[in-house]
């Protein structure tokens, strides 16, 4: 594993590449182009804004904020585990002309799909800033902190669902309803207070849980996270990480022949 972090790191400029190119991709065509990035999560603020406070009344104070800080990190992490499982099939003219480490390219993948998360979050603050929220110092330095480990997570996810796909197509839609499912298994738009006791360790050995709950505790009640539950989710994400170099490695070998 670790010659293979070497050779990742040797193939660094093409990692900054990758990811360059997929930014300036995704609204290349469309006439607003970057603006999109902070227009989509305005436009989800806007929607879940009206259904909860006017349709499904919540409870929650700024149950628009609440929700608004946890749905973006959320949508990173989706989009690792759906449009991440197909980034090998995606580049598949690459791998089978050039050689490189193929891990390259989920690496790629989730750094674009993270620098796109961090423009949104500049959308999160300014609204967290509108709405009030006394921000804690402490609480601001843990914030790379909690990236970092949902970072290690999605990478981790995204190697072996990208690996896998390459030999089980059906994975990519079989995901969609994996994803749905997980969402709704993260306290995303409700709080653990209302999840059954007897449930809750269950709810807390998903590793999304820790890292949802701690961007809340910073962007949103302005306070130090909790440490424990962002540390389970660290080791969940430090396991899927060393499983995902592991399963990757062993599948990449075929990639050429299968696709």
């Amino acid at each position: 594993m670790l010659k293979t972090l070497k050779e990742i790191w040797e193939y660094r400029t093409m990692i900054q590449s990758l990811v360059h190119k997929d930014l300036r991709g995704r609204y290349q065509a469309s006439v607003l182009g970057f603006l999109w990035t902070f227009i989509v999560p305005l436009c989800q603020l806007l929607v879940y804004t009206v259904v909860f406070s006017i349709i499904l009344r919540s409870t929650v104070e700024k149950f628009y904020l609440y929700l608004f800080v946890a749905l973006i990190p959320w949508n990173f992490f989706a989009s690792c585990l759906t449009g991440g499982s197909s980034c090998i099939i995606q580049q598949q003219s690459l791998v089978n002309k050039i050689y490189f480490p193929r891990e390259v390219i989920p690496v790629a993948y989730v750094t674009s799909s993270f620098v796109n998360m961090l423009y949104c979050e500049i959308v999160v603050f300014a609204v967290a800033l509108f709405s009030g929220v006394q921000f804690n110092l402490l609480g601001l330095l843990c914030l790379p902190l909690v990236m970092a480990v949902e970072y290690i997570l999605a990478l981790g996810i995204t190697m072996i669902m990208c690996s896998v796909d390459v030999y089980f197509r059906d994975l990519e839609h079989i995901l969609g309803i994996i994803s749905m499912a997980w969402m709704f298994m993260t306290p995303i738009m409700y709080d653990l207070s209302i999840v059954p006791e007897r449930l809750l360790p269950i709810f807390k050995l998903n590793p999304m849980t820790g890292i949802v709950t701690a961007y809340r505790d910073i962007l949103y009640a302005g306070s130090i996270p909790e440490m424990g539950n962002l540390a389970i989710s660290f080791g969940m994400g430090l396991f899927f990480l060393i499983l995902g170099f592991l399963v990757f490695g062993k599948l990449k070998r075929r990639f050429s022949e299968v696709m």
